[in-house]
Parts: structure tokens; C-alpha cells; sequence
């Protein structure tokens, strides 16, 4: 069997994984904005690692790098984040994945209440999804990362300057992205508040509405 064939029947089934796993998050984003009117979703990207990045990533690990070890030691080759506007909407959303019974999930990580050292926040879900092929069926790791819109503009600048540093940044840009993680954070909050105060005042207008068309 050639190489390329090998790599293609290996991803197949993460590939399948996504493709479930952006299904099911669309239900939940659906029935959040027929149930409540909104949509506890900013918007949602789905990622599948390469070979070469997975065998980077092995190496990385001192893992000898042949697909068996891809396939037990890694549990990110298939990936999924799902941006929220709210830090409250990224534990409303996580809950419900813990519910689900068509997921598995194993391993939970929260740098939003445990941050990592250089400021980064999002929390991580590492799950299995159950995935029927002509062979049987096959449960695949998937991880799910959850975040803010303030997180992930800040993960993104992070993720360039780190390798645009290749992965030594300077001691002076450190410590401004962590300011900048800490004030990524104050702004979450500050925009949270204010989103209930819109929320609040839309309540009590419509109530006055409510009683005027009740009037005699």
C-alpha cells in the first residue's frame, strides 16, 4: 500500500468525526435559538492535522512516528472550536456536551479558571466520537476547544508572534501578551454586563408594552 493511500484511509474516519461533531453543534446552536432566541454560538471552525504535522507533533513528543502511535498517543488530529460571545455561553455549551450520550467525553481542561502561565485562556474538551464505517464501528478521539471572541483574537496574534519567533519570543513581548491576555479578560466581563443591562432595559420596554396593550 503507498504512502498516500495509508494517509488517506488513516484520516478518513477523523475526517467522519467532524463531520459529526459539526452536525451535533449545530443542532445545539438551533435549538438554542428556537428555545431562547439566541445563539450561544459566534461561529465555528473545524481542522484536521496533516501528516507532516502529525509526525511532527510525535517526534515532538519522543513517540516513535508511525501511524499506530498517531492513532493511540494523539488525541487532537481532529479538531473543532467553537468562538461564543460570552465566557457564561462556553460553560452553557460545555454542560451540554457532558450530557450528550452520543459522545464520549474523557478529558477536560480549563485555562479559562486555571489560565496558562503566558495568559492563554479557552477550555478543552478531548472526546470520542462513535463512527459507524462498512468495517464497524469506530470510536475517534476529537478535541473541542472553546472560546471567546477576545480569546481567540488574542490566541491568534499569540500564534503567529510565537512562530514568527520560532518559538523563542522575547522576554518584553511575554509580558505584553499577558497584559494583553488580562485586558482580553476585563473586556469579557465588561461586555457580558453590558449585554445584560441591553437585556434588562429590552425586558422592562417590552413589559410597559405588555401593560399599555392591556389597558381598557
Amino acid at each position: 500500500m503507498d504512502n498516500f493511500k495509508q494517509w488517506k484511509d488513516f484520516l478518513l474516519p477523523y475526517k467522519f468525526a467532524l463531520d459529526e461533531l459539526q452536525t451535533k453543534i449545530n443542532i445545539i446552536a438551533e435549538e438554542a435559538k428556537f428555545m431562547n432566541d439566541y445563539n450561544p454560538m459566534e461561529h465555528i471552525k473545524t481542522r484536521l492535522k496533516t501528516p507532516q504535522s502529525i509526525m511532527q507533533k510525535l517526534k515532538r513528543k519522543n513517540i516513535e512516528p508511525t501511524l499506530k502511535n498517531a492513532k493511540m498517543k494523539l488525541f487532537d488530529i481532529a479538531g473543532l472550536r467553537i468562538v461564543c460571545p460570552f465566557t457564561t455561553d462556553i460553560y452553557i455549551i460545555h454542560h451540554q456536551l457532558l450530557k450528550r450520550t452520543d459522545i464520549n467525553v474523557v478529558e477536560v481542561k480549563d485555562y479559562i479558571r486555571f489560565p496558562k502561565p503566558n495568559g492563554y485562556q479557552s477550555l478543552h474538551m478531548i472526546i470520542k466520537v462513535p463512527i459507524t464505517l462498512s468495517t464497524g464501528v469506530e470510536h475517534v478521539y476529537a478535541e473541542i476547544q472553546l472560546r471567546t471572541l477576545a480569546m481567540d483574537f488574542w490566541a491568534s496574534i499569540e500564534h503567529k508572534i510565537f512562530y514568527k519567533y520560532g518559538k523563542a519570543i522575547p522576554a518584553y513581548l511575554e509580558k505584553e501578551l499577558k497584559e494583553a491576555a488580562h485586558t482580553a479578560n476585563l473586556m469579557d466581563i465588561k461586555m457580558k454586563r453590558i449585554h445584560e443591562e441591553v437585556k434588562l432595559m429590552k425586558q422592562e420596554n417590552d413589559d410597559e408594552v405588555y401593560l399599555y396593550l392591556q389597558q381598557p
